[in-house]
């Protein structure tokens, strides 16, 4: 395949993400059962996880997506986060869910819960697809953990470098000459 030489290594296969979304939806339904659920997920990144999870879910929900700037091209978080799109959909009264991709420092996903808590949701409660506990400077509660992760730059499923490398099926370590400072440039 094309990405074969720009992956180090598989972290985690196709049939291992579809396994542990199954359980999570399992979980989602039942735990929301009989309540307006709203999934927000935060682009790009968790696109094809929310879609995934979305259709695994066996409840009605509605989604929305919000766009978050911290990274840029760089490969850590610059701690500096803006809102590049916001919710259409008012949260007053909802159960909000919010669908992340990965929660390595924290920072991006404390910001996104203090804006729309300041919303009148119902509840707010977080969903990641990956955490990576080494990396973290603020404590976050996540309630539904797909994986915990080392602290080695990943990719595929709906994780990019520079906008490439979402549509890989699994989630693998970029070789780090792929993401150097001059690589690509």
């Amino acid at each position: 395949m094309w990405y074969d030489s720009h992956i180090q290594e598989v972290l985690i296969d196709q049939a291992s993400l579809e396994a542990r979304i199954t359980e999570l939806a399992k979980r989602i339904s039942a735990d929301y059962a009989g309540a307006d659920l709203l999934l927000v997920g935060v682009l790009k990144g968790a696109l094809l996880f929310i879609v995934d999870l979305a259709r695994a879910v066996d409840l009605p929900v509605e989604m929305d997506f919000m766009a978050i700037s911290s990274y840029g091209a760089a490969t850590e978080t610059s701690g500096v986060v803006r809102i590049l799109k916001d919710l259409e959909a008012s949260i007053e009264g909802r159960h909000v869910l919010v669908v992340e991709d990965i929660i390595d420092s924290g920072l991006t996903l404390n910001y996104i819960v203090e804006h729309l808590r300041n919303r009148g949701p119902a509840s707010i409660k977080i969903c990641a697809l990956l955490s990576k506990p080494a990396r973290r400077r603020v404590d976050v509660v996540i309630d539904y953990h797909g994986f915990e992760i080392p602290d080695k730059f990943v990719v595929g499923y709906g994780l990019d470098f520079r906008q490439r490398y979402r549509n890989l099926p699994f989630v693998g370590v970029l070789k780090p000459e792929m993401y150097q400072e001059n690589h690509g440039k």
